[in-house]
């Protein structure tokens, strides 16, 4: 997994707009190769493991249902309701309980925390969950039909 957009880390357009933070909370564009045979369908997350005030991590960004023929997601396609979106793609509930991406903010003083974007590569052609599903539901699923995965971790401090 790669992106021409986080070369040099998280732009400010690409970080949350709020609890202090003042970016554009524009998904980035990504994109990945090398998909395992059988590949049916893809999710792709983002995840940061290092939220002090959430012992079990920070749920970002959540995609799933992504068709076995993607291969990259534009910029801004994180965005509920977009049409950057592949057709037949849906947004997980990310931590703050949007259906949307959500840029990075770690607290002010924080020692940089690691977020972390995975592409899995799954053997079904959609997974069965809920419209809306949280992240640890979508990955929790995702890992009965893993062929594959791949990360790209950036670090972001303020």
């Amino acid at each position: 997994m790669t992106s021409p957009t986080l070369q040099h880390g998280f732009a400010e357009q690409n970080v949350l707009n709020g609890y202090g933070c003042t970016g554009g909370n524009l998904s980035p564009a990504l994109q990945w190769s090398g998909a395992p045979e059988g590949t049916q369908s893809y999710v792709v997350t983002l995840y940061d493991p290092d939220d002090r005030d959430n012992p079990s991590g920070w749920w970002h960004w959540v995609v799933y249902n992504l068709a076995g023929n993607t291969t990259a997601l534009p910029p801004g396609a994180g965005s509920d309701g977009s049409s950057r979106l592949p057709g037949g793609a849906l947004h997980g509930r990310t931590d703050l309980g949007t259906l949307d991406y959500t840029g990075p903010c770690p607290d002010k003083g924080d020692a940089p925390h690691r977020y972390t974007f995975t592409v899995y590569a799954l053997d079904v052609p959609s997974l069965a969950v809920d419209s809306g599903a949280s992240g640890a539901m979508v990955v929790e699923t995702a890992r009965e039909h893993l062929l594959g995965k791949g990360d790209l971790v950036v670090r972001f401090g303020r």
